[in-house]
């Protein structure tokens, strides 16, 4: 089989095609918003974030409405709610955040198990289902996905020196609490994007692993966008791949690809990497 057979014989497949359009959008919307999640130490919330739309998810399930409502509803909802217990309360962000990570994640596996295909249903929720993305979920995925890149583009300036020097965003009068709130939200939306591709359970790869990578290479935060944002659409492109042709599931293929490139760049990267360091 030639290279281009190889990329081409996929594609003869609808359902391919939809999948592979998919995880580019994913990838790169993810990827760019992950630049912020990375240098503002979110990790922890973006995971904790990804687990407790659960809840919201398997009510829109079980009621019979797009999963994509209830994801964001829930979503939303829950990244006002950690922002509102730690502002006023002497908790700790982690804290509020494991909190309410912990008793909604426990809520939705209840919620699931009390409708019957439990083993299935939270397979498909916890890792994704790529390859059953229908044309009503490119348009969600693309309509939301843009949504999110306008508003980083819109607020680039304010977000990048909240980012960098909170001192100075106070100093200019900048309104840090609306725009952590409107971050907060913005990666409550994202997760609703990649939820049919890599699912809840490793959603924060999409977030950390290519901005990560992209840290490694470069100190200018528009180049780590546009080299995250390239890293999350190679893995998506590539992890879809392998999984057709090694016949293994979709978004963990996906998240695999990422970390092995994440990992050549932690070796690799010029000046930076462990192989330049140590030679």
């Amino acid at each position: 089989m030639s290279v281009l057979e190889w990329f081409m014989n996929p594609l003869s497949y609808g359902f391919f095609g939809r999948a592979l359009l998919a995880a580019i959008l994913v990838g790169v919307v993810s990827s760019v918003l992950g630049t912020y999640v990375v240098l503002r130490g979110m990790a922890f919330f973006g995971d904790a974030l990804a687990h407790t739309i659960l809840p919201g998810v398997v009510f829109a399930f079980l009621w019979g409405w797009p999963l994509a409502v209830g994801a964001l509803l829930m979503g939303i909802l829950t990244a006002l709610g950690i922002g509102f217990i730690t502002e006023r309360s002497a908790l700790k962000e982690d804290t509020a955040i494991g909190v309410i990570f912990a008793g909604f994640f426990a809520l939705g596996v209840a919620m699931l198990s009390a409708s019957g295909n439990y083993t299935v249903d939270l397979a498909h929720f916890l890792f994704g289902n790529l390859l059953g993305v229908s044309s009503g979920d490119l348009w969600v995925i693309g309509v939301l996905g843009g949504l999110v890149l306008l508003v980083i583009f819109f607020f680039y300036k304010e977000f990048l020196v909240v980012s960098f020097d909170p001192v100075l965003a106070t100093t200019l009068r900048l309104p840090t609490t609306f725009l952590r709130y409107l971050l907060l939200v913005l990666i409550a939306i994202t997760i609703v994007v990649s939820l049919q591709v890599v699912g809840i359970a490793l959603m924060l790869a999409m977030f950390v692993t290519p901005a990560a990578a992209a840290s490694l290479l470069t100190r200018r935060l528009p180049s780590m966008m546009v080299l995250a944002a390239l890293i999350g659409a190679v893995s998506g492109v590539v992890g879809l791949y392998s999984s057709f042709y090694l016949n293994i599931a979709s978004g963990p293929a996906v998240v695999l690809v990422a970390t092995l490139l994440f990992v050549l760049v932690f070796l690799l990267a010029p000046g930076r990497g462990v192989v330049w360091r140590y030679r």
